[in-house]
C-alpha cells in the first residue's frame, strides 16, 4: 500500500517515452522494448557501423542495437543514462541487445567485454562510465567476463561534439593504452560503447588492442 500510494505522489516514469511505468514494469516499459527501432546489425554482414570502419581498420564484426534520432525515444533513453545517471538504462539494454548477439554466430566465443573508457578527471566530473552498464548487461546475459580496468584512456580528449570526421579522429589518436601485465592481449575482445557516429573513437580504441593482436567485435546502443 505504501508503493502504491508512493507511486501515485511519485510516479515511476519510463526512461524512454515518460509514460508511467505498470506495476511489472521496471526502468523501460514494455510497450518501448518492443517498438524501439531496432537496426538488427548483427544480422548484416554489410551493416552501416561496419562498413564504417571498412578501409580503416580491421574489426571482426561491428553492431548497434538501436537506430538514433534527433528528438526521439532513442535519445531520450541515452539522455537518462548519461546525463540523468539512470544507470539501469544501460544495463537492460544490455541485456536484451546481449541475448541478440548470441543468436549471431559471428559474436561467439568472446573473452572479454570492455566499455571505451573515460579519463580519470571525466570520470571524476560525471561519477560514472555510461558504456559500462550497456557492458555489464551485455556480459551478464552474454556469459562473457567483463573487464574495466585493463584499458585505460590516457589523456583527456576534448568533446567529438560539432567536429568534422578528420578533426574527429585527430582529436582521440594514440589517447588509450593497455595495461603491461592485461590479460587482454591475444584476446578476443567485445568494445563496447554507448553511440556511434564517425567511429573515431572506436577506430583510436580498436588501432590500439590491435597493437597486441586483439581480435576485436564492436557493439554501441545506438547508432545516428
Amino acid at each position: 500500500m505504501l508503493n502504491d500510494f508512493l507511486n501515485l505522489i511519485f510516479p515511476r516514469l519510463c526512461c524512454a517515452c515518460n509514460k508511467v511505468l505498470l506495476k511489472h514494469e521496471d526502468t523501460i516499459c514494455l510497450v518501448c522494448q518492443l517498438t524501439l527501432p531496432k537496426t538488427n546489425d548483427h544480422l548484416d554482414p554489410e551493416n552501416p557501423v561496419l562498413k564504417s570502419f571498412w578501409g580503416r581498420v580491421k574489426v571482426e564484426m561491428a553492431s548497434s542495437c538501436y537506430h538514433f534520432s534527433k528528438q526521439s525515444r532513442v535519445q531520450q533513453l541515452l539522455h537518462q543514462l548519461k546525463y540523468k545517471g539512470v544507470k539501469e538504462v544501460g544495463r537492460k539494454v544490455g541485456l536484451w541487445y546481449g541475448q541478440e548477439l548470441l543468436q549471431a554466430e559471428c559474436y561467439q566465443n568472446i573473452d572479454y567485454v570492455i566499455p571505451v573508457p573515460l579519463h580519470k578527471n571525466k570520470m571524476k566530473q560525471r561519477g560514472f562510465n555510461q558504456s559500462e552498464f550497456f557492458a555489464r548487461g551485455l556480459a551478464e546475459s552474454m556469459n562473457i567476463e567483463l573487464n574495466c580496468t585493463d584499458f585505460i584512456r590516457v589523456e583527456d580528449s576534448k568533446t567529438q561534439t560539432k567536429k568534422s570526421r578528420y578533426d574527429r579522429w585527430e582529436n582521440v589518436a594514440e589517447i588509450f593504452a593497455l595495461q603491461a601485465d592485461s590479460v587482454l592481449k591475444g584476446k578476443t575482445i567485445l568494445l563496447v560503447d554507448d553511440v556511434v557516429t564517425t567511429g573515431a573513437t572506436l577506430e583510436a580504441a580498436i588501432l590500439e588492442l590491435k597493437k597486441y593482436r586483439c581480435k576485436v567485435l564492436v557493439a554501441t546502443m545506438a547508432r545516428a
